[in-house]
């Protein structure tokens, strides 16, 4: 390179610097989001949390783990691992992660390099004119070129360190997003493994049904065949029979669309888990109490309230990245070239060639596009600030009703268990007087058939208690974090 271009170089790269130094941002500054339902939040407590929840802070993670259900762990430790939602979440966490490397890649130079060779030969000019010539034309002629090129656009206005911003909440807007596909898939695992226990324990039930009251036929018919029982005692068992045998059939299709769900959710082939699942074990076991914390830690715990607060975030940043267009923009270019009919001449002094090339630009007459441009950005921002009001919103909506329910269903299953060991122990009492002859057949179907619908409701009961209890563990954000190690 000539002494010239290594004299001019260190002073339009410091006027450069200097220049980006003393550049500003535009735009407005990111401060913290809105506040919103400020009252619900300090009152420190969810106003329809019933009385066995308690404020202290809840676990950050395993929740399932207080079930006491092995298989349940299991299974949704495998579709944290395995499912394809998390993958398709985790997948959108490096294309944010990538997005915001190539934006800070924006600040710094673009250097190339290109090389060439041509080669040539020219027309015998003579020959063209029609005169005889002994000689042919010139060539061939060969050219060796080799350049580096540099470009280098200078941030004065901060547009690409708003896009740098825009692109840094973005991807913590998908680490959330990720986190919240946790939240999501654990519940869902749990809700469908509890409606699996809940219909295999109500196909169980329905098989114990069954077998009694098909020996109660049998022993009515031999009743009638004596002459002591009669016909429509028989038909009335019979049909009893039959409505109970035709509740099996649905029950079984549930169980099977469960084992389905649950493949799926796993990330695995439908029937993969049949054999798995098929022994019917109990529901699982509901702690003591249920530690709920208050509406501001249950808002810190939401990753769905991360990812919006960060999407208004990077909505505010890109205010600034259109309001960048209305200042001038200031480029550095520079080439460094040789060229040589000679490949081992390249190298040479005399063979160099350079440039530099200090570009302003700027669109003083628009038309409005830029003006058009930032208030789109400013709508986006103010449609960013609404999603997350409401966001919140609905996670206290979200956090209260999940809280009524779990409550009013643990004092429901009360009052269940109570019916059902009443109409065991008069099915049990009604059961000898028909034995004994006491009773008729008539008076201890009705008996019996207030103790199968009350073990029914109470298993069903039991099974809503738990769901009731996996979706305030949903409102409530958990799932997606350990206290070591918060996922990303």
């Amino acid at each position: 390179m000539p002494a010239l271009s290594h004299a001019r170089l260190p002073g339009l790269l410091a006027l450069a610097a200097a220049l980006l130094a003393a550049g500003c941002t535009v735009g407005p500054d990111y401060r913290s989001p809105p506040q919103v339902a400020a009252n619900a939040i300090d009152a420190g407590r969810f106003p329809h949390a019933p009385a066995t929840a308690v404020t202290a802070a809840p676990g950050v993670a395993d929740w399932w783990h207080a079930l006491g259900d092995e298989q349940l762990d299991g299974l949704i430790e495998t579709a944290l691992k395995d499912s394809p939602d998390i993958d398709v979440a985790r997948a959108r966490v490096r294309q944010a992660r990538a997005g915001l490397a190539g934006n800070k890649a924006n600040l710094l130079p673009t250097v190339g390099f290109d090389a060439a060779m041509l080669r040539t030969r020219s027309p015998d000019l003579s020959a063209l004119s029609g005169e005889r010539s002994s000689g042919g034309g010139r060539g061939p002629l060969s050219l060796y070129v080799a350049a580096f090129d540099a470009s280098w656009e200078i941030d004065l206005f901060g547009g690409t360190r708003r896009s740098i911003e825009a692109a840094s909440a973005e991807a913590d807007a998908a680490s959330a997003q990720l986190a919240d596909a946790h939240v999501q898939l654990a519940s869902e695992v749990a809700q469908a493994y509890v409606t699996l226990r809940e219909q295999q324990a109500s196909l169980a039930h329905l098989q114990a049904s069954e077998k009694l009251e098909a020996d109660m036929l049998d022993l009515t018919q031999q009743r009638r065949a004596r002459g002591v029982a009669s016909q429509l005692e028989v038909e009335r068992l019979m049909t009893q029979l039959d409505n109970t045998r035709a509740q099996m059939s649905p029950v079984q299709a549930s169980i099977a669309e469960a084992f389905d769900q649950l493949a799926l959710l796993t990330g695995r082939a439908p029937g993969t888990l049949d054999a798995e699942l098929a022994t019917p074990r109990p529901l699982p076991s509901l702690p003591e109490t249920v530690a709920v914390g208050d509406p501001a830690a249950m808002l810190k715990a939401r990753p769905d309230i991360r990812a919006a607060e960060r999407r208004l975030a990077s909505s505010t940043a890109q205010i600034g990245v259109r309001k960048a267009d209305w200042f001038p923009k200031l480029s550095l270019l520079g080439s460094l070239g040789f060229s040589a009919m000679d490949p081992g001449h390249l190298a040479r002094k005399d063979n160099g060639t350079w440039l530099t090339l200090p570009r302003l630009q700027w669109n003083i007459l628009d038309f409005g596009r830029v003006a058009a441009g930032v208030d789109s950005a400013e709508g986006g921002r103010d449609e960013a600030e609404a999603n997350y009001r409401g966001t919140v919103l609905k996670a206290l909506r979200d956090a209260d009703v999940a809280l009524s329910r779990y409550g009013h269903q643990r004092e429901h299953v009360v009052v269940l268990r109570r019916v059902e060991a009443s109409a065991d122990r008069a099915s049990t009492l009604q059961q000898q007087r028909y034995r004994a002859g006491t009773a008729s057949m008539l008076e201890w179907l009705d008996v019996e058939r207030t103790r199968v619908v009350a073990q029914q409701n109470r298993i069903s009961g039991d099974a809503d208690l738990l769901k009731n209890y996996v979706s305030l563990q949903k409102a409530l954000g958990l799932g997606w974090q350990t206290a070591a190690n918060p996922a990303s």
